[in-house]
């Protein structure tokens, strides 16, 4: 299985939704919490080039906002 690491912020409704399909289909994932880790906020832009959240980081693949076909893709689900 591919490393999963999550920037999210527990107000973020996106950031839920993906760490329910990781729950759901028993990806193991690394959550960072963006909001209050300042060090991981810089780390996530500096990676995405944004604020936005969910960054998700699948392996050595990046994608912004919840994308559910196109994080199974990146998963190897299809």
């Amino acid at each position: 299985m591919k490393n999963v690491t999550i920037y999210s912020t527990p107000s973020c409704h996106f950031c839920h939704m993906a760490k329910d399909f990781f729950k759901a289909n028993n990806v193991a994932y690394t959550e960072y919490d963006v909001a209050s880790n300042l060090e991981k906020r810089k780390e996530m832009v500096e990676k995405s080039g944004q604020m936005g959240v969910p960054v998700i980081i699948i392996g050595d693949e990046l994608i912004v906002g919840f994308d559910k076909p196109e994080i199974a893709r990146m998963l190897g689900f299809v």
